[in-house]
């Protein structure tokens, strides 16, 4: 598994008779699913009946230690109505497909398509400190939440007393809030107050 690896999605179930499968993915805009031709299954984090992988007996839940990945080579993904369909050159009819049922999908961060101007993948965005204009710190971003028409920001901080939770903010995630996003910086300056 690449060190960059992000989980992207989930394999449903088989499609159709030829080997193709039903994917689940995480994101409204599945562009990493579509640009990688290098998928890294692991099975589900529940068990799928004990299904093993058609291409390697290392991808199936194993008593005698954790689960390795396994490369699936894939030879077409495309959108199929609010799905993902797609086919690999190692799954050659439906009985192969139907094993894969509940694997998760992982693709290497280095394959996604190149954000445009003022875009970000979410993933790039969890752990980033948040600050507002004046410098003071309003948390740590460990979320990020759609709302439709907008995507809002979940921060947490420490709370000042040893004994409470962590304080949680929510901050939209639009230009009217967000002054700057710096990547390699680590950080986002929004125009907000503590007390909001």
């Amino acid at each position: 598994m690449p060190a960059d690896a992000i989980e992207v999605g989930r394999i449903a179930d088989a499609w159709g008779i030829k080997g193709w499968f039903k994917v689940l993915p995480h994101s409204a805009s599945p562009e990493a699913l579509f640009s990688s031709k290098r998928w890294y299954l692991l099975p589900s984090d529940r068990a799928v009946g004990g299904a093993k992988s058609p291409t390697a007996k290392s991808a199936a839940p194993d008593a005698a230690g954790p689960s390795k990945p396994v490369l699936l080579k894939i030879k077409e993904a495309k959108d199929h109505a609010d799905t993902v369909v797609a086919c690999s050159l190692d799954v050659a009819d439906r009985n192969q497909a139907e094993a894969l049922k509940g694997a998760r999908i992982f693709v290497p961060r280095s394959s996604f398509p190149t954000a445009g101007a003022d875009e970000y993948y979410w993933v790039d965005l969890l752990g980033l400190e948040v600050v507002n204009r004046e410098g003071v710190a309003l948390g740590q971003v460990k979320d990020l939440m759609s709302t439709g028409p907008q995507t809002v920001l979940v921060l947490s901080q420490a709370s000042a007393e040893a004994d409470k939770p962590p304080v949680e903010r929510m901050i939209p995630f639009v230009a009217a809030f967000v002054d700057n996003v710096d990547l390699p910086g680590r950080k986002i300056t929004v125009d907000w107050q503590l007390d909001y």
